[in-house]
Formats: structure tokens, sequence, C-alpha cells
């Protein structure tokens, strides 16, 4: 419609919403489906996408006007003259940063997404400790100059920060006693005499871990996440997390337009009245009257609530404010990370904020989303802790979803869903998902080697 072509554009539009489709695969839901049918299509399959919403994203979208927000959380009456004009206002319902070095840029640098899309560097990262904010911490100077840790205690972090930098787990030589496989992360941080305070924001705010579960398993990966946090720091400079302008409702829309360039369909605000399956095999989907037949199907856990079950809940408060968040140096965007043993709990909680600066609110205002599991009967009570950090707040929207995951594989039925968002504020969860679906679909692991592009060539906006 945007190519001004007049009734020709429209007539075939009303087709493609009139007749039955054949198509390998089949889609519907957030982003992973989003970006699955990007990657499916640049691959040469062809594809159809199908969304009951009349937006891009399902759950991770990106909503504006600001008034669509209000009812959506029916919040009475209009949102005040002082909040500007509605359209100046693009809330994401999950809040998420992209890691600089991280998986979802590699995927976006594979597809060519990136030519859609605008970035920009969060400005900061932060750890809570004893009721206060501090920088993060991740690199030698930021050590011996962070006032999160006393003088010897900075010396012994700023070695196990170049025991980091330096460890290969292909070159035993960078090992120093420590097997990889075998050693917990606990008598990692004992080898190097880090105390509890360290620890916290060490394993919850560089390694980016939601519990302690990792302290006892195998210190391997969490070398491997503390270097990537490192990376993506060193990348940009001014915090290891980028963010894309306009909401991260752009990135779906990026992935749509990835994938009708290579032939695929999208269709929104499509219901879908049923999955239709034979012999223990999905066949096809129907829609309106009209079926579009499929050989796989990619979805979301909401179109298929007999084949998920239950895990959790997460709790999601969007904050609107007038002021940056305090003791953050008057940061446009950033992220803080509350680690669970601060505020006696099992599990991290987070908040992200961003503003007018990365296009997403009117004017001089901020939006402050604060999220975390859910493990009580009271889990606003829970998210307090986050709150105070944003107080005064000039209007809240508070949610609670399910944490779903797939009862099974979807290899017999052809059926792959989807995992729901979980409490992190950034991308990796959610990519390791997407390959995790990529392998069950097609048998194969998702090759980064194969990029056509290398990560230097992605450069965000300053």
């Amino acid at each position: 419609c945007r190519c001004n072509m007049g009734k020709k554009v429209n007539n075939i539009f009303f087709c493609l919403f009139a007749i039955s489709w054949v198509a390998p695969t089949a889609y519907y839901g957030g982003s992973q489906e989003c970006i699955l049918s990007g990657i499916m299509s640049v691959n040469g399959k062809k594809v159809l996408h199908m969304d009951r919403n009349p937006y891009y994203g399902g759950e991770s979208a990106s909503i504006t006007p600001l008034e669509d927000l209000y009812k959506r959380f029916n919040i009475p009456g209009a949102p005040p003259a002082s909040m500007g004009r509605g359209r100046d206002w693009n809330v994401d319902l999950i809040p998420k940063f992209l890691m600089a070095n991280g998986q979802l840029v590699k995927m976006l640098l594979f597809t060519e997404v990136t030519r859609y899309l605008d970035f920009k560097v969060t400005e900061g990262s932060f750890v809570y400790k004893g009721g206060k904010i501090y920088k993060v911490p991740s690199t030698e100077a930021e050590a011996l100059a962070s006032s999160l840790m006393g003088l010897f205690e900075k010396r012994r972090f700023r070695k196990f920060l170049v025991y980091v930098a330096n460890f290969d787990e292909n070159d035993p030589r960078t090992f120093e006693g420590v097997d990889p496989k075998k050693t917990a992360m606990r008598e990692v941080y004992k080898k190097f005499d880090l105390g509890q305070d360290v620890i916290d924001f060490t394993g919850h705010a560089l390694a980016l871990y939601r519990t302690d579960d990792y302290l006892d398993q195998p210190c391997c990966e969490t070398i491997n996440r503390i270097k990537l946090y490192s990376e993506s720091l060193a990348r940009y400079g001014k915090s290891p997390y980028l963010y894309p302008l306009y909401g991260l409702g752009e990135l779906p829309q990026g992935f749509a337009r990835l994938s009708a360039i290579y032939g695929g369909t999208y269709m929104l605000n499509k219901p879908i009245e049923e999955i239709i399956v034979q012999n223990g095999k999905v066949i096809g989907v129907k829609s309106e009257g009209e079926i579009a037949r499929c050989k796989q199907l990619i979805c979301d856990p909401s179109y298929v609530k007999d084949r998920v079950e239950k895990v959790g809940q997460v709790i999601r408060v969007i904050c609107i404010l007038s002021h940056p968040i305090k003791n953050t140096s008057d940061a446009n965007s950033c992220q803080i990370i509350i680690p669970q043993n601060q505020v006696n709990r099992k599990s991290d909680i987070y908040v992200c904020m961003i503003s007018s600066a990365h296009n997403v609110a009117a004017q001089g205002k901020y939006i402050a989303i604060a999220s975390t599991t859910v493990e009580t009967k009271e889990p606003e009570k829970e998210i307090r802790p986050a709150l105070e950090l944003l107080e005064p707040i000039e209007q809240k929207f508070v949610s609670i979803s399910d944490l779903l995951v797939p009862k099974d594989l979807g290899t017999d039925s052809q059926i792959f869903i989807s995992r729901t968002y979980d409490a992190t504020t950034h991308f990796e969860t959610t990519c390791d998902d997407i390959k995790d679906i990529y392998k069950r679909m097609t048998g194969s692991e998702f090759d980064f080697e194969e990029m056509k592009k290398a990560p230097d060539d992605f450069c965000p906006a300053k």
C-alpha cells in the first residue's frame, strides 16, 4: 500500500485474504516467530505468517498511541495533557535490550534486517547494593575506580577479570588449574577470594543469571557469559546494550519486511479458528472459513493452550516518569539489576529505562519497566524495591503473565511452540529458544559462521 499503486495493490491484498494457501511453513505470534520467518525466508523456504492482532510482534509489541496503552490496561480517562501527543509514544510491553555482541545482533546481521532499523547505545548498566545504585564495573580500570568494593577486593576482582579475558576453553594453558567442564563456578570465585557482594554483581549483572543455581554448575558457561558482557561493552563504550529507535516493535516489523522481500506473506488482523491435524501431524490452519495448508507450523503458546504448560509467572510494571532515575548520572537510558540476595529473594529484579531520546516517549519523558519472576501471592509487593528507585511515578501499568513452555518438542506433530518471555531484560534467552526451534525444525544447528556480514558492519547511532 505504501507504493501508491492504487486499486491494483488493494486488490492483491484482498485476494491474499480470500484464497487458500499452500506453504511449507506457517507462523504466527511474537518476535521469535517473526525472526524465524525471516531466517527461513532467507534460506529459501516458502513462508506464510499470520497474526490475530492488528499490529506486529504479539506479546513483544510496542503500543502506540499512548491512548491505546491506557485502554489496554483499563486505565479510566485519557492521558493528561502533560504527557504530550499520544503519537509520540511507542511503549514496549516486554522490556528487552540487545547485547551488542550477542546472538540477536548476529541474527540481524545474518538476515540483513539492520537495513530497516536504527539503534542507540544504552547509556549505563547499574547494580543495586545496600539500597543504592552503582555502575557495574566490567573492565580492569572500572574495577579499580568502583566504589562497590574495598581496595583489596578491587585488586582481587581485577585479577579475576584478567583471568576471564585471557580464558579460552580450547586452550588448556589459560585454565590455571581450572577444569571448565567440571570445576563449579563457586570454586572459581573461591580461587580469587571474592566476597559475597562481588559474587552477586558478577553473577547477576555481568553473567546475567537470574538465580544462584549457576554457582554449582561447571564454570565454562559463566566465564563465557562474562566475556560476552565485556566484549559487548568494548564494542561501543557506554554499556553493552543496544536499543532500537521507535521501540522493540521495530524488530518484528523488520523481519516481516525481510520475509516479504524473499517471497514470504504476512497477514495482520487474521483470526485463527483451528489448527488442522491429520494422523497426529499438522496439515493446515483454518481462518475465516479458508484453509492455509502447511507442512510445519510455528506459533507462540497463546495459540495452542492445550499443548503448553505453566511453569511460573512474571510481573511487569511499566512506569511513566518525568525525570531520569536517581544516581544514574541523568542517563537517558539504562539497565538496573537488583540481585536476589540484596532483597532476600530467589530471583533478580530488573529495571530497564528508555526515553524521548529513543523516539518512544514525549519530550522530557521517560519509560521505566520493572520486571521479576513471581515468587509469592503478592507480586506487586515483590517488585516494590524497583519501584522505589523510580519514584515519583506519573503513571503505572501493571501486568502479570504466565510463563508457558511446550509440552513436547513438536517433531512428531510438526507444531513448534516458542516459550513466553522471561523476566530478563536482554534477548539472549529468547535467542536460545529461536535456535532450539530452528534445530528441531531443520535437524541442524543455526550456524553463525554462515553470516553474510561481520559484526563490525553494524554501527548504531550515538
